[in-house]
């Protein structure tokens, strides 16, 4: 261009470098917060909106991307030659390309979050939240790993010596993918495992589990491994493809409600109606029970003692374990106090041997020696 020439001639190239430099970097400042003010305003029209997109986490990579864009561009029309000297041509390239992969990145946080916010994850009833929250994070996962993979692409498309890679990324195909796919085959089956899950979801977030024996919640769910929250804080860590090939126990699976049971042992003597009754009272009086199951029957009986068993129901398993505990010390309390007569009780009979005569109890007697006469002696 006529112009910049004669600037080239008249202005030193490293004052006409800065001068470019500073001034696209304000443009792109400008062009960065016009674009951010217009998303934001767009955002307030709706309230549901505003309060689940947060626009203020794209501010760093949109400040970043732009303003530097705007220098490469402007430096490839004025300077063209020296920017495509080796070094220089690809600095541009791989920095282009990773300030598009953080900026591409941030908006799937973004977005992922306000899909996230719209559901309750502390509700009693939280099922379709942890539905939501189980594919978000899988899903994200996986495009994060896919948005990795086409950036590492284009950067070796970028660069004649590397872009057999690149096409070998991309394509995936050949006696190179088989090979990959071989070396990689437990990763890529946990991959597909992810998807699985994501899909299906045998669990979700915050499933209530027994696994390998232990009680526990899924805490998180990544591409590679399962993480486990056992009830004492302990952490059980499962490759994602165990929840697809072995058996396990998923108390919340279609809901959080659950039935606990409560086993007592007690004298054949003991009536039920009381326990009853004492159970209402306590079930009435407590707000961890949910209002659907209570119920006392005997279930089993022994040559000593009766099995009673109480059901009753909560909103999940913690607070049925809460409840369980609290209906197992107050009917323990109760038959301490109204009927400590009929606590577990070993009977035994205690029985005299009879005398031949029949007497009960009268110790039998050594019988007499019989008195023999004495020998008379002849008389002289």
């Amino acid at each position: 261009m006529p112009f910049f020439s004669d600037l080239k001639a008249a202005v030193p190239e490293a004052v006409l470098v800065s001068v470019i430099i500073v001034v696209m970097f304000v443009i792109g400042l400008a062009l960065a917060r016009a674009v951010l003010a217009v998303t934001a305003r767009i955002i307030k029209r709706s309230v549901r909106l505003s309060h689940l997109v947060h626009v203020d986490r794209l501010r760093p990579p949109v400040y970043t991307v732009m303003p530097v864009l705007l220098i490469f561009l402007a430096l490839q029309l004025t300077y063209p030659e020296e920017i495509q000297r080796p070094f220089f041509s690809g600095l541009v390239k791989v920095t282009s390309v990773a300030l598009l992969y953080w900026l591409a990145i941030r908006i799937v946080d973004v977005v992922s979050q306000a899909i996230s916010k719209r559901y309750d994850m502390t509700a009693k009833d939280n099922l379709i939240a942890r539905q939501v929250h189980t594919q978000i994070v899988v899903v994200k996962r996986i495009v994060s790993f896919l948005i990795l993979l086409v950036a590492l692409a284009a950067i070796f498309l970028l660069f004649d010596q590397l872009r057999a890679i690149g096409v070998s990324l991309l394509a995936s195909a050949g006696v190179a993918g088989i090979i990959l796919g071989f070396a990689a085959q437990k990763t890529l089956g946990n991959l597909f495992a992810g998807i699985v899950i994501a899909l299906t979801q045998p669990v979700r977030l915050e499933d209530a589990v027994i696994v390998e024996g232990e009680y526990g919640w899924i805490e998180e769910i990544t591409l590679a491994y399962v993480v486990v929250r056992l009830w004492d804080w302990r952490r059980m860590i499962l490759p994602i493809s165990y929840l697809l090939e072995k058996p396990f126990q998923n108390w919340t699976r279609t809901s959080a409600n659950i039935i606990g049971s409560v086993y007592l042992y007690a004298d054949y003597s003991l009536p039920i109606e009381p326990l009853r009754a004492k159970l209402k009272s306590i079930l009435d009086g407590s707000p961890l029970f949910d209002g659907k199951v209570q119920n006392v029957q005997v279930v089993d009986i022994t040559e000593e003692t009766m099995q009673v068993r109480i059901l009753v129901s909560a909103v999940d398993s913690p607070t049925a374990w809460d409840l369980r505990c609290l209906v197992r010390e107050q009917m323990i309390a109760f038959i301490q106090t109204e009927y400590p007569h009929c606590l577990p009780k070993r009977r035994g009979a205690l029985e005299a041997l009879s005398s031949p005569s029949g007497d009960w109890g009268r110790p039998q007697q050594e019988p007499k020696p019989a008195i023999k006469p004495a020998p008379i002696k002849p008389a002289h």
